[in-house]
């Protein structure tokens, strides 16, 4: 007589895991089951009472036990199997993802972007490759493909013919003289009106602020200069962008007689003949970023958490207040930008040294731009 279909030996944690599936009764009903038919097993329950318990016929309980017997919790996963065969090769699946992310117009379509309705009618018709797929299916076989229905995006390349010349000169300064380096540019318009943003609250709960279409109190303009050496960030609100303004922030730069470079956007407001003699007569060199390039300036990092930290999520009352908010949040950001101890070991290591070779700064030597 054969020896009846049996649950081997549970161990402590297949046997916890098992109790822990049926007493939470949050997954599948196939693993709740398949547990289900092991615990009953490991009791002691023959394969009919255990059938009738879960309501399965008594070959699929012998099978649970056998696979159990031989890979262990891992049968409490199915291996699904069977059904309609596969109608798309894995190179018809290929072919779908390459046609789908090609431009229509390059496949000879009058149209500029794909639907799922025009794909799968154009793979019907594709010569020599008649492809027969529902839209569903597309669907799911592009998605799980990693092709997705997104915005597409623009973007402008700098027709600047001096391009890798000026770029090539802001790395080297700020490569050479980061001491002597400064960065100047403009953000704005900033109006006076209730700005949106984020905080923390509770959950449903965040922060309301009234909302208004009226600018009753015109714009401003920040003027900001940012000293790599130092990692600091100041400046002023203006009215409005012109070179005066320009002029007077660059000169908020000027404090010894030292030659300085200071990086700025290539705008008509940054490089008038006034600002020009100004920085000859002063041994100032403009590097310009190229056209369409201001992401060369470093200040543009340091813009972002200033607008974030005293525009968004704000409801000043006129400018003044405005720009009490961003001076004093100046001052808490220079004050905690960098630990004095880096400072002091960055100063250490560009200051100048007087050798029997000459003055080398930081152990490189001096460039006779400098």
């Amino acid at each position: 007589m054969a020896e009846p279909v049996r649950v081997r030996r549970l161990t402590d944690q297949e046997g916890q895991k098992l109790q822990q599936i049926m007493h939470r009764g949050s997954t599948s009903s196939v693993r709740f089951r398949r547990a289900m038919m092991l615990l009953a097993s490991a009791g002691g329950d023959r394969v009919p009472v255990i059938a009738q318990l879960v309501q399965a016929d008594e070959d699929t309980v012998r099978d649970v036990i056998h696979r159990f017997n031989e890979i262990g919790l891992a049968c409490l996963d199915p291996r699904w199997a069977g059904g309609r065969p596969r109608l798309l090769s894995p190179d018809d699946e290929d072919f779908v993802v390459q046609t789908a992310t090609t431009r229509p117009t390059k496949l000879g379509q009058p149209f500029t972007r794909w639907s799922i309705r025009k794909l799968a009618a154009y793979l019907r018709k594709v010569h020599a490759r008649m492809i027969r797929i529902g839209r569903e299916a597309l669907r799911c076989l592009l998605a799980r493909r990693g092709i997705t229905f997104q915005r597409t995006k623009t973007w402008k390349e700098s027709p600047d013919p001096e391009r890798d010349a000026k770029l090539d000169r802001i790395e080297h300064v700020l490569d050479r003289f980061p001491d002597r380096v400064f960065a100047f540019d403009e953000f704005g318009p900033v109006g006076i009106r209730p700005t949106g943003g984020s905080c923390w609250a509770g959950q449903g709960r965040p922060e309301r602020h009234p909302a208004t279409y009226h600018r009753t109190h015109g714009v401003r303009y920040f003027h900001g200069c940012y000293s790599i050496g130092d990692d600091k960030l100041w400046g002023v609100n203006r009215g409005k962008k012109g070179a005066g303004n320009t002029l007077a922030a660059l000169r908020s730069i000027r404090a010894d007689g030292a030659p300085i470079y200071v990086i700025l956007d290539n705008l008509s407001a940054h490089k008038g003949e006034t600002i020009r003699y100004w920085a000859r007569k002063n041994r100032v060199e403009l590097c310009f970023t190229p056209t369409y390039a201001s992401w060369a300036n470093p200040i543009e990092a340091h813009f972002g958490p200033l607008r974030q930290f005293t525009v968004a999520n704000s409801n000043h009352r006129n400018h003044t207040v405005q720009t009490r908010a961003l001076h004093s949040y100046l001052r808490w950001r220079n004050k905690n930008a960098r630990h004095p101890d880096l400072l002091a070991a960055q100063r250490r290591e560009r200051a100048p040294i007087r050798s029997e070779k000459g003055i080398r700064w930081g152990g490189r030597p001096l460039a006779s731009a400098a």
